[in-house]
């Protein structure tokens, strides 16, 4: 059993009703070899995406690399030998994951466009790109159905910002919301195979009495927090870093919101995988935190884990490797008045729910409804 369903005693359901693609597609996942890119790969081959041909893109250096999709036990597993891009990578191909930097995505998404592709972006280059949906399908498939078209780009949001929306979603369906406060805990993995290998590696030195070295982070993450994402950024004038900034932006474009006041602190702790958020709401009616409860249980990718007579609450080794949205701790927030504030917690798998299993399943409304 994973720790969540040791946790709640019983056995968690792994996928949820998903859409079906019409038929078997030409996919392509370029930066393959990245933490993002190989779980990509996995979650297409665990959700049973039906694939016509799957090609594996990345840079130079790794091409020619083999990369094994499934099990290696599995007779069904696929070994992918990776490419290197280039003038006719996406000819034929009928979707493209986008699971390298934004300077990638900037230059390759628009020519997969052209060859008739559609590409579905994990980076920020086109989040705010008012002719490319930002889409987080259980949320706001219509903006998906509405825009895909335009630019044959689809942008997914940031993993901070996936999590939240899927919890806000309901609350804001029912009565509105005026303002979001959130605070973030994010694990290192959000910065790549080097944040892990980082934190590993300084906890290995400090043990051991040597000099922790610092080459990912601006200053050491091993019992450490740095309230700052990205890490090397410069910090613009109003003092609002680039993940705060996302988390801002990107809440108002998906929840049709522009007039929504969101204040975002993020911060990286010394956890491998799995985002942690403290989000304070401040609603436009009066909703009890039963009736919050009812509202977010109700959610298809969120689960609650939260009860306070067995101190149960979800963590991030809970939501490492789950497919759902973790919530707990959801109570009344006092301080804002007639029963118009709601506070939870909330924990998902950055590197699953919060960047590649958002992309595919956008891929499954897009096969399933559109292509």
């Amino acid at each position: 059993m994973s720790s969540l369903e040791n946790k709640m005693g019983v056995a968690v359901v792994k996928h949820e009703t998903k859409k079906v693609p019409k038929r078997p597609m030409h996919v392509a996942v370029v930066g393959a070899t990245g933490v993002v890119g190989r779980e990509t790969l996995k979650i297409l081959k665990e959700r049973g995406f039906p694939l016509a041909s799957l090609t594996a893109y990345a840079s130079e250096k790794s091409a020619g690399e083999k990369i094994v999709v499934g099990d290696e036990e599995d007779t069904k597993s696929e070994e992918l030998i990776v490419k290197k891009l280039d003038g006719d990578a996406f000819k034929g191909i009928d979707i493209v994951f986008f699971a390298a930097s934004g300077g990638i995505s900037k230059t390759w998404a628009p020519r997969a466009a052209e060859a008739g592709a559609v590409s579905i972006d994990k980076s920020s280059s086109f989040r705010m790109d008012p002719d490319v949906p930002l889409v987080v399908p259980e949320v706001n498939a219509h903006a998906l159905a509405a825009g895909w078209k335009k630019k044959r780009i689809v942008a997914t949001p940031n993993c901070s910002t996936i999590q939240m929306v899927q919890v806000l979603a309901p609350l804001h369906r029912k009565v509105g919301i005026d303002r979001v406060v959130v605070c973030t805990y994010q694990a290192v993995s959000g910065a790549g195979r080097g944040g892990i290998d980082e934190l590993e590696t300084q906890v290995r030195d400090m043990f051991n009495m040597r000099e922790a070295a610092v080459v990912t982070f601006d200053q050491r993450i091993a019992f450490n927090v740095l309230p700052r994402i990205p890490a090397k950024d410069v910090i613009p004038a109003d003092g609002t870093t680039g993940e705060e900034r996302k988390m801002i932006e990107e809440t108002k474009k998906i929840l049709d919101a522009p007039s929504l006041r969101v204040a975002a602190t993020c911060v990286r702790v010394p956890v491998f995988n799995g985002h942690s958020e403290a989000v304070h709401v401040e609603l436009k009616g009066a909703l009890s935190a039963e009736e919050a409860r009812k509202l977010i249980s109700d959610e298809p990718n969120v689960l609650i884990v939260d009860d306070r007579a067995l101190g149960l609450y979800p963590t991030p080794e809970d939501a490492t490797g789950e497919d759902k949205t973790l919530v707990g701790r959801i109570r009344q927030d006092e301080s804002v008045p007639d029963g118009k504030g709601i506070a939870f917690w909330c924990v998902s798998d950055n590197l699953r729910t919060g960047a590649a299993l958002n992309a595919v399943r956008i891929a499954e409304l897009l096969a399933a409804e559109h292509l």
